[in-house]
């Protein structure tokens, strides 16, 4: 089963991957589609808000933050890891349930990336908002760090996080039954 969208203008298929046996989500990566990818960080770029630095979490907003980086001649990022790397110090963590990770996934940030954050206005990235549980927890990281968020950033709202007013997306995208129908 698939959807079909259209995503910053341009047609894309999604594949309808299970959640359980009444739940189906679209599948929506854009790793490797550069073509997307730019697209998509050329429309956000139009709706954010003044901010000082971008921060996404690892890993399928990397690619659209890196574009957005790019594209407003911007040369910094902050990435938000699922693990503690060697060369990470004084690391910041908090938990997240997300509904496309099995158990508990955490995400952690550098302590240099806690003190650049510290007094910034900070827009949070993401390729796509479900429960907002990610989201959530970049938000936690970012208020933990003493930076101000400034605005939240997704190429899709799903389900019922197009219904929130407190993030700006490109696109709804429904969650589906398991004949492949639009809820």
């Amino acid at each position: 089963m698939e959807y079909r969208m259209k995503i910053a203008g341009l047609e894309r298929t999604l594949p309808l991957c299970p959640l359980n046996d009444k739940l189906y989500i679209a599948g929506f990566v854009m790793f490797g589609d550069i073509e997307l990818t730019e697209a998509c960080a050329r429309e956000l770029i139009k709706r954010a808000p003044e901010h000082d630095v971008m921060i996404t979490a690892e890993s399928k907003g990397i690619p659209l933050v890196c574009a957005m980086a790019r594209q407003m001649g911007v040369n910094r990022y902050v990435l938000a890891r699922k693990s503690p790397k060697l060369y990470m110090q004084n690391v910041v963590k908090f938990d997240v349930k997300s509904i496309t990770t099995a158990g508990i996934q955490s995400l952690y940030l550098d302590g240099k990336d806690v003190e650049y954050l510290k007094g910034k206005r900070v827009l949070i990235v993401d390729d796509v908002i479900s429960t907002g549980a990610s989201l959530h927890a970049l938000e936690q990281l970012v208020e933990t760090a003493g930076g101000k968020i400034v605005g939240k950033l997704t190429v899709l709202a799903e389900g019922e996080a197009a219904d929130r007013d407190d993030i700006v997306y490109l696109e709804k995208l429904p969650l589906f039954d398991e004949q492949g129908n639009a809820l």
